[in-house]
């Protein structure tokens, strides 16, 4: 008995996932996990309950059913508009990739192609003060070996303005603890960058990779759990949100943020901006590839906004002469003076 042959988006599908994405476009594994977890969530809702996926066709994967899929996400599974944006964006680059290598399906690629992404409300960047950062580093139990770990990890955080992921994939020998001390992270798209670290941060690491016994060169991960397997970015959120709560215990302001751990990176820029970093060095320290993704943090920056209003206040006030009133008597000298 002859086996069937696999179907036009079977076949689509397998060199998409296993060719296109990782051999000729280098793509990451996380951005291949992402497509791939997209992908199936569409197969599946196009099948329903009854239906097996696999036997589904080009043919089933409509505009039609796309754009029911984009909906069932916000109203059945109640993901954001980021989400659902992140999850069009894998379908879009599917059926691009359908369009160029399966020309029969060409209009159905197209069609599926004018699904717009929606526009997407910005929320409040949430951080940490640099009092509520030490009240957080300072409310951990050091007496324990975990409490030692949560420390190290919540001060490398707060120090680097890592990414989760770049955090629970650090390896022992990405860590140059001798002065002047370093880190090597591995960011969005295979991109390495160096980061400076803190006397006291690489004091405290030294410490946890010798409690751990891990030589500095090893390729070990540096922060496990209590398997000996290394954190997961769901391990860290755990860890924060644990000791935000004991926190907050001891800081009120601390009770009505929303904080995960990105906001330890945001929490990161601010200090660097509050501390006189220029946008250039800060971009380059969180890894931004365009300097106007961190252009944000200066709107962030309520502090930055009150000492602005404060100065406006005297100038206008007269208690503080303005750098950029006009003399009367020499337009040349002013021009001059700037």
């Amino acid at each position: 008995m002859t086996r069937p042959q696999p179907s036009s988006l079977a076949s689509a599908l397998r060199a998409f996932l296993t060719d296109y994405l990782p051999q000729q476009r280098a793509l990451s594994t996380h951005t291949l996990h992402s497509y791939r977890d997209s992908l199936k969530l569409l197969l599946q809702f196009v099948a329903g309950k009854k239906a097996d996926p696999g036997r589904l066709t080009m043919e089933h994967v409509t505009y039609e059913r796309v754009m029911a899929f984009l909906l069932q996400l916000e109203t059945g599974r109640k993901n954001q508009v980021s989400t659902r944006n992140v999850r069009l964006s894998a379908i879009r680059s599917f059926f691009r990739f359908v369009g160029v290598h399966y020309p029969e399906h060409l209009a159905l690629a197209q069609r599926v192609l004018s699904a717009p992404l929606k526009r997407t409300a910005l929320r409040e960047i949430r951080h940490l003060e640099l009092s509520e950062v030490r009240a957080i580093l300072g409310g951990i139990d050091r007496s324990t070996a975990d409490g030692r770990r949560d420390h190290v990890l919540l001060s490398f955080l707060f120090n680097t303005g890592a990414r989760v992921s770049e955090a629970v994939g650090l390896q022992a020998c990405d860590l140059a603890l001798d002065p002047p001390p370093s880190v090597r992270l591995r960011g969005k798209g295979r991109k390495e960058r160096r980061c400076p670290l803190w006397t006291e941060t690489a004091k405290v690491l030294r410490t946890h990779l010798r409690e751990g016994k891990v030589a500095a060169q090893e390729t070990r991960s540096v922060f496990l759990n209590h398997r000996g397997q290394p954190l997961t970015r769901f391990g860290v959120r755990w860890i924060l949100a644990k000791h935000i709560r004991r926190a907050a215990l001891q800081v009120p302001s601390l009770k009505g943020k929303r904080l995960h751990p990105h906001s330890m990176r945001h929490s990161t820029a601010i200090h660097l901006l509050r501390s006189g970093v220029d946008l250039s060095t800060i971009a380059n320290w969180l890894g931004h590839v365009s300097i106007n993704t961190t252009n944000k943090y200066l709107t962030l920056d309520l502090e930055a906004k009150r000492q602005a209003l404060n100065k406006s206040e005297r100038v206008l006030s007269g208690r503080e002469r303005n750098p950029l009133r006009i003399p009367d008597h020499d337009l040349i000298e002013w021009l001059e003076s700037l």
